[in-house]
């Protein structure tokens, strides 16, 4: 069925030409694969079947390929395919940061590093490694080892990633939080895992607005008794009075003492890094990835899947405590420069991030869904005024990326561009499905899944099913899935999370299609999936034909399943300036998703608001909400401090209380 701007689900908006055919360094694994193992490696399709029937050869491979430097063997590959526990590469001794300095280069930088001021400046391979080298030294003379936590309270800058590596580098465990998060979000991340270190900032600037965060890292110390020291980071509202932080150490006399870098070979399922889950609904579930997990994905991930090649330039929208970051930060590994940028990317204008896309010379733009829906609601027309030459792709990820937006991209921004949605998690700190540079973009679809991701649509049968909508599983180990939970007791929330339906699969909690030439399409998590009339939906079916109606800024659905009522699905829309939402709309909206969507899920009632309530890191809080509306209490149902706007929720506080009020009150 055509949209009103022209294209319809699953038309092929890209394909790759003949020279990323041939410079993609899938192409070249693939012929690799091919001729070792009989394999089309030419075919996608062929390529990843081998690729999840035969996990240990293709992650040998995937070592090989990559010339993977360790100590010991890389044999056995997989000792146990248990899930979860999967014994990955036991008698190898690796270490993350290691692989990442392993292609230094002298003619690029490392980091190009970018504010919303315009300022702008390039940090070198030999720059990057004396302040990681000279870091790590000081990190050793202050305690720090093997298995002790250093956590981190700063924006996306340098010596934030600096910091991370020197961690890595001695084998401690790195966790993170982004410095516009409130104090209760870090302590309920941060008190789990008992940090010894930290790395902190005093203020930030955000939106032309400076934020002090002095007073807030002075409450995380009362709250973190564990923490031994202090690594200060000066801010732009640093004043001449240094902030009363206990063993305050500054950066500068941090680094100030050249060392060398040294490298601590560790187990491969040796502690790397602790993500965390949203927390929105309840204490963050405090996720541990390995050395040598990631290190595998990522390259994995970032070369074959996303093309990413020595000398290129990658950006990606993300703060410093969404796992994306960490992601972006692994696209060091091949040797490509990763540009960091700090602060709003709409400031001073919405088309300023666009025009330093072009102007840097980027190969690589990532940003959250929403991002290029914001965009096109915005009426940007970036390709007016640049041209982006050297852009080769562009991923969203996020949220399901609509139809208009993929129109918008490739009308607005560049038309011979390859723009993959994709989709993982902070789960396995990568993707389940994603892009290849090999394979066509199908407007509304993800173009596979990935290689050694054996992802698939269960129906309630438990029966994997093809062109029929179904919940993401996963049938064998990745080794990036967590080691494991930290304070687990059991490892009962590592398997209430993931094991509870199908023992020994992974459920992933997303509703996905998979079409029969190997793309999907996600319709949004599975527990917040509308179920009317017995035919189900995800909620964003119903977003894509919604927001493209031009009055539409943004939308969230909700279905409230009363016992012994009738059900009650209510629609809440953001409208663009200039508009109301009237009768006629409200009768626009109902038609929409009646002729594009199901007659079945045309909402009961439609709401305007000024918000939709957002999680820090994009995500539209629907199971939150539901549970609000339904009369869940609001200190339990979403915690204010997770949320990127915690003053939307006023608006759901008092529709809840109306929707619970007893009859006759």
């Amino acid at each position: 069925m055509e949209d009103d701007m022209g294209i319809a689900q699953g038309q092929v908006l890209w394909t790759p030409d003949a020279g990323m055919l041939a410079q993609a360094p899938l192409s070249d694994f693939g012929r690799r694969i091919g001729s070792r193992h009989g394999v089309d490696g030419a075919d996608y399709r062929a390529l990843w079947q081998w690729s999840v029937d035969k996990l240990d050869s293709f992650w040998r491979e995937v070592w090989d390929y990559f010339d993977i430097q360790a100590d010991g063997s890389p044999e056995p590959v997989l000792a146990s395919q248990e899930m979860p526990g999967a014994q990955w590469f036991p008698n190898a001794r690796l270490n993350y940061a290691e692989h990442i300095f392993r292609r230094a280069s002298s003619e690029r930088p490392a980091l190009i590093v970018r504010n919303e001021a315009g300022e702008q400046y390039e940090v070198s391979w030999a720059e990057l490694a004396a302040t990681t080298g000279a870091l790590a030294a000081t990190l050793r003379e202050l305690g720090v080892g093997p298995g002790d936590r250093v956590v981190s309270y700063m924006p996306n800058l340098p010596q934030t990633v600096a910091a991370f590596l020197a961690t890595a580098s001695l084998g401690a465990i790195w966790s993170s939080c982004a410095q516009d998060m409130g104090a209760s979000v870090v302590l309920d991340r941060f008190r789990q895992i008992e940090p010894k270190v930290i790395f902190a900032i005093d203020s930030y600037r955000y939106n032309g607005k400076l934020f002090d965060r002095s007073g807030l890292v002075a409450e995380l110390l009362e709250q973190l008794p564990t923490v031994r020291h202090v690594i200060h980071v000066r801010g732009p509202g640093a004043g001449t009075t240094p902030p009363p932080w206990r063993n305050r150490l500054t950066w500068a006399d941090a680094v100030e003492k050249p060392a060398p870098l040294r490298f601590n070979r560790l187990p491969f399922d040796h502690p790397l890094w602790i993500v965390y889950s949203s927390g929105t609904t309840g204490l963050p579930k405090a996720m541990v990835h390995g050395h040598g997990g990631i290190v595998l994905t990522h390259l994995k991930t970032m070369v074959l899947q996303h093309d990413l090649r020595e000398g290129d330039r990658m950006l990606f929208l993300a703060g410093t405590g969404w796992v994306v970051w960490n992601l972006m930060v692994g696209g060091l590994l091949t040797g490509a420069t990763m540009v960091l940028y700090d602060g709003n990317p709409a400031a001073p204008d919405g088309d300023a991030l666009w025009r330093f896309i072009d102007e840097a010379r980027l190969t690589h733009f990532g940003c959250g869904a929403a991002y290029l829906i914001n965009c096109m609601k915005d009426g940007l027309a970036p390709r007016e005024y640049a041209g982006f030459t050297a852009l080769r792709s562009i991923n969203a990820t996020g949220s399901p990326l609509p139809l208009e937006a993929y129109e918008w991209v490739h009308t607005r921004v560049k038309q011979d561009i390859w723009l993959a949605s994709i989709s993982g998690g902070t789960d396995i700190a990568s993707g389940f499905v994603a892009c290849a540079p090999t394979l066509p973009v199908h407007a509304g679809e993800i173009q596979c899944p990935e290689l050694g991701v054996a992802a698939y649509a269960f129906n309630e049968a438990g029966e994997a099913v093809v062109d029929e909508v179904g919940e993401l599983v996963i049938t064998k180990p990745m080794p990036s899935m967590p080691l494991f939970f930290w304070n687990d007791e059991g490892n009962r929330r590592y398997l209430d999370s993931y094991f509870d339906v199908y023992p020994g699969l992974w459920r992933h909690g997303d509703w996905i299609r998979f079409t029969p030439y190997g793309s999907s399409v996600i319709y949004g998590r599975s527990d917040s999936t509308i179920n009317r009339h017995g035919i189900r939906m995800g909620t964003a079916e119903i977003y894509r034909v919604v927001e493209e109606l031009p009055e539409i800024r943004d939308c969230m659905v909700v279905d409230l399943e009363y016992l012994g009522r009738e059900s009650f699905m209510p629609l809440f829309v953001v409208l663009r300036p200039g508009f109301v939402l009237d009768e006629a709309l409200k009768d626009r909206i109902r038609g929409q998703i009646r002729s594009k969507a199901s007659p079945r899920h045309v909402p009961n009632e439609i709401y305007a608001v000024a918000e939709i309530p957002h999680t820090l890191t994009g995500k539209k809080m629907e199971v939150p909400v539901r549970k609000l509306l339904l009369g869940g209490d609001p200190a339990k149902v979403a915690n204010p401090d997770t949320m990127a706007n915690p003053a939307s929720l006023g608006f759901y506080l008092e529709l809840a209380r109306q929707l619970n009020a007893p009859a006759g009150a």
